[in-house]
């Protein structure tokens, strides 16, 4: 999840309960790390040093202790540059070929077959449709093969004292992660994760771990950086949370007319209207439907000038709370159904792709 509700891929924001995703920020607002700052005890900076007295005061933390892991910091001013250039910040049209394609159908195919028993059980326990479990981690990790390499405490602290913007909810995000490591009894600079913070298979960001992650397997650690069941039941447990309904359709195609359907745009993560009360902002179904759910209206951008709209129901909403963007909820709507698919019926499955030829040289021996 990237950066809002988790987890911030896809950031931010995506990402759920972080919003960097279709929020991207002006390169003015993060704060340059001066040498000056660098040669500081990063602990005796002045808004460090509020923060540690609220981590003291408030939560019983050791000041000296607290004191030394922020002296271990090491500062990824390189996180500032990619906060400002989210991902889906591009067209969808752009977007969407990183994580609707051929390798992600196939892999997703197999790594379902791998843990069917798991994914099944997971999604009868929590009423999930499987499809949007195993989806939702192609695109943010490629099932694992992705989680990230930064060292949390190293990202949150980055961004939570040095890019003014997002200033309080990374602090707050800090604060949750150091609770949950105590909470874990693991060492705060053990535990890797992306360039934001968002950690495991499926980037939570740690307010996220600390409220939606589970021990499938009944032990006392919630492992979602190795263990498939317990990463596949956090997700479950974080879609149940915000209202996912088991077996409704996520999007139908809209026509549009006029310019009135411009505020719906602007709300296009709250659900507010039934489809039959779009009709008054020039929004209608394609087809006809069979019945009148609640929809928001998400428009995509599928070519060069052309737009393509779309009514997005309850569980399309929810995705956007795992990662705030339209076109995140998109893609993984589009790769559930592309691997369900081709789960379902092994003739759907897009041939694997073919391995680039490397010219030999023929080198002559020496002396030949």
């Amino acid at each position: 999840m990237k950066l809002q509700s988790i987890a911030l891929s896809t950031l931010l924001a995506l990402c759920g309960s972080i919003t960097l995703a279709e929020d991207a920020p002006t390169p003015e607002t993060a704060a340059p790390v001066s040498s000056e700052a660098a040669s500081q005890r990063f602990s005796q900076r002045e808004d460090v040093k509020a923060f540690i007295d609220e981590m003291v005061t408030q939560y019983g933390f050791d000041r000296a202790q607290l004191e030394a892991q922020f002296d271990r910091i090491v500062l990824k001013p390189h996180v500032l540059e990619i906060l400002d250039r989210p991902s889906t910040s591009r067209p969808y049209y752009e977007f969407r070929p990183n994580f609707v394609n051929a390798t992600r159908i196939r892999n997703g195919v197999a790594w379902w077959h791998e843990h069917a028993k798991t994914i099944a059980a997971v999604s009868e326990h929590y009423h999930v449709d499987p499809e949007y479990l195993v989806a939702i981690l192609g695109v943010e990790t490629m099932w694992g093969e992705d989680a990230g390499s930064f060292r949390v405490m190293d990202a949150l602290s980055t961004i939570a004292f040095n890019y003014p913007r997002r200033a309080d909810y990374f602090r707050k995000e800090l604060r949750e992660f150091l609770l949950l490591a105590r909470e874990e009894n693991q060492d705060p600079f053990s535990f890797k994760g992306s360039y934001a913070g968002a950690m495991g298979m499926p980037q939570f960001m740690p307010s996220s771990y600390r409220a939606y992650a589970q021990a499938w397997d009944g032990n006392a650690h919630r492992d979602i950086w190795r263990n498939p069941g317990d990463t596949l039941a956090s997700i479950a447990n974080y879609f149940s949370e915000h209202g996912w309904t088991a077996g409704t359709p996520l999007v139908a195609r809209a026509q549009v007319q006029g310019a009135d359907f411009a505020p719906l745009v602007d709300d296009k993560f709250n659900l507010h209207y039934k489809v039959s009360e779009l009709a008054p902002f020039g929004v209608t179904p394609a087809k006809p439907l069979s019945d009148d759910p609640l929809a928001v209206l998400a428009p995509l951008d599928t070519a060069p000038g052309t737009t393509d709209y779309w009514l997005g129901y309850n569980n399309f909403v929810v995705i956007t709370r795992y990662n705030h963007s339209t076109l995140y909820a998109m893609a993984v709507h589009e790769l559930a159904q592309a691997i369900k698919a081709a789960y379902l019926d092994p003739s759907l499955l897009p041939p694997a792709p073919h391995a680039k030829k490397v010219k030999k040289k023929h080198l002559r021996m020496a002396g030949g």
